[in-house]
């Protein structure tokens, strides 16, 4: 029998696309041959799925897992909501979160991370999963929190399943208090932040690039009123203030009550449970957001099949 070596797993998987522990099994069962081990790969379907990498997939599914005072989010996209919808799909999605809570966020080591019930790592079932689906899908990025005393909570907005959806968010309390009552409150803030869609919990927090350019935005907008320089100065800083009450997480209005601010409601959960809250991160994500998707024109789609 052939040695299977490296640089030969290698070779394959370059010139098919297909993942490592593939590669190893079409050479085994090929007996070293790559041409071969090639075919064996198209039988199996695992090549072309390295042909539908360049289709774009902006549907798809966010997953999210707890597991203590620890949270992690995934984003894993499809070129159809109907994959969205397929038992398999949820599933991979779903464990890819679960795994996700050990890796920082680091989708290389997501991607590397062992896959359960298999030889596979997590890269390679999804390869797998294309070939089997038939669609373009990617694991596009990952996000965790955790706190050492407190709790996380979670949300998700237009669920496919359990932990499963099309918003999702988690949101990171630091504190001694209730940790049921606080992961409790951890799922208001995170329905918060859904709605509201901060950039920063602090002022301080916010990247000073996005806040320079609204100021010059706000700068240019005013003197276009023609008004002298100390008047557009304070139309200025008005508006900032109020950009700041809507960037701002602890500034923002409550939307549960539509009157409180976060900052009042998170002071009266805390002395409600005796200790001090600090809301110490969030992460939100939007399924596709900032993937161009490409438009489909169904008839001009038609009518080039019916002439090829």
């Amino acid at each position: 029998m052939a040695t299977i070596t490296a640089a030969l797993v290698k070779e394959l998987r370059e010139s098919s696309g297909a993942g490592m522990m593939d590669c190893k099994k079409a050479l085994t069962e090929s007996d070293g041959d790559l041409a071969a081990a090639a075919d064996w790969l198209r039988q199996k379907g695992l090549s072309a799925a390295a042909k539908k990498s360049g289709r774009v997939a902006s549907e798809g599914l966010v997953g999210v897992a707890v597991s203590g005072t620890a949270a992690a989010m995934v984003e894993v996209n499809s070129e159809t909501d109907f994959v969205a919808r397929n038992e398999t799909f949820k599933d991979f999605v779903g464990t890819v979160a679960e795994l996700a809570i050990g890796t920082d966020g680091d989708i290389d080591g997501l991607n590397g991370a062992s896959y359960p019930g298999g030889e596979r790592n997590v890269g390679e079932e999804l390869t797998q999963l294309i070939a089997t689906i038939g669609e373009n899908m990617n694991l596009r990025r990952a996000a965790t929190l955790s706190v050492d005393e407190g709790a996380v909570g979670s949300y998700l907005h237009n669920a496919e399943a359990a932990n499963l959806g099309k918003i999702g968010v988690i949101v990171a309390l630091k504190s001694s208090g209730d940790a049921d009552a606080l992961a409790a409150f951890g799922k208001q803030v995170a329905m918060h932040i859904a709605a509201a869609q901060p950039q920063a919990i602090t002022q301080e927090e916010l990247d000073p690039a996005v806040v320079e350019h609204e100021r010059n935005f706000l700068i240019d907008q005013a003197k276009e009123s023609g008004r002298p320089d100390n008047i557009i100065e304070k139309m200025v800083e008005g508006r900032m203030r109020k950009f700041f009450e809507e960037s701002v997480l602890l500034s923002q209005t409550w939307v549960i009550d539509g009157e409180s601010k976060v900052a009042d409601v998170v002071a009266a959960i805390a002395k409600e449970l005796g200790a001090e809250i600090e809301i110490a991160g969030f992460e939100r994500f939007v399924l596709g957001e900032g993937i161009e998707k490409k438009e489909e024109d169904f008839a001009a789609e038609v009518a080039a099949a019916a002439g090829s």
